[in-house]
């Protein structure tokens, strides 16, 4: 399934994403980051450079959003299943049916666990899981988000601590830390240079006076990460196999985050160049528990 593009300087090898959705679905959380990834290149001038390439799963042919947009999967869940180990990035958006999906512990809660257990089984690969809004409530659903930091829409902050602390009682008793954030990433991948005044992904203090974070914001490429074994052995030794989680907060949150991935797998001026044709400004959010690689 893996692209490859070809460029003067050799192959780069496209990201491969798979979105998973469920019945009612918020269509603003696969639409803007869709938009958004869908625009990326490696080589900002370069349309043939494309950085992403998008499959969509659901439990049927077609799926319908919570305000009614119908989406054609590419892919329905047992084949997302059994190709879960060629993807990079799995996304997974909130939406209206979250309540039962989470009384029911149904899709996509496995094909969540399944990717994180896939990422603890093989950390030689850079894989990152990131939800939209009531999304990073599966995750908590899912027990992977014990001992890490999440955000979620606001009007579920509570809602989310409460599922953190039951899934904390069910396994080693570790604690989610539910951060009212833009957007929250763990196992971040980033260059911190010599002058942190100029690094676009720090934050040197926080502007609110808030709780102080790590609060570190992008990666070193991709491309260049992947290559290093001393990476893989220091991400190996990261929580959930050093597997980069991204959690957002509402739709906007989203198109952050969504920023924040194209920076941190692809580059920083990519994800300007995305934002500029949008016309939208970046929010960034915060990150913690990093390595540099």
């Amino acid at each position: 399934m893996s692209a490859i593009t070809e460029t003067t300087d050799g192959p780069i090898e496209v990201i491969q994403v798979l979105f998973a959705l469920h019945a009612g679905f918020g269509a603003q959380e696969l639409c803007g980051p869709l938009e958004i990834l869908s625009k990326a290149l490696h080589k900002i001038h370069d349309p043939s450079t494309k950085a992403f390439e998008i499959t969509i799963a659901a439990p049927s042919a077609g799926v319908t959003s919570s305000s009614g947009l119908t989406i054609k999967a590419d892919i329905d869940l047992s084949t997302a299943h059994e190709d879960l180990a060629e993807y990079d990035v799995l996304i997974i958006p909130g939406g209206s049916s979250i309540e039962i999906i989470l009384s029911s512990s149904s899709e996509p809660i496995p094909l969540i666990s399944a990717f994180a257990k896939l990422q603890i089984s093989d950390p030689s690969k850079e894989r990152t899981l990131m939800s939209i809004g009531t999304g990073s409530l599966l995750f908590a659903q899912a027990g992977i988000l014990q001992g890490l930091a999440a955000t979620t829409h606001p009007d579920f902050y509570t809602k989310m601590e409460i599922i953190c602390k039951e899934a904390a009682r069910k396994g080693d008793l570790e604690q989610t830390d539910v951060m009212e954030e833009n957007y929250v990433v763990n196992n971040a991948r980033f260059e911190l240079g010599e002058k942190l005044e100029e690094n676009p992904f720090v934050y040197t203090k926080r502007p609110d006076g808030r709780r102080k974070s790590i609060a570190r914001k992008g990666s070193n490429a991709w491309k260049e990460s992947v290559k290093r074994r001393e990476s893989n052995a220091r991400r190996a030794s990261l929580r959930l196999g050093g597997l980069r989680l991204i959690t957002s907060g509402g739709i906007t949150s989203g198109l952050d985050a969504s920023l924040y991935l194209v920076a941190a797998m692809v580059s920083h001026e990519s994800a300007q160049e995305v934002a500029r044709i949008m016309q939208y400004t970046w929010n960034k959010g915060v990150t913690v528990e990093g390595i540099d690689v």
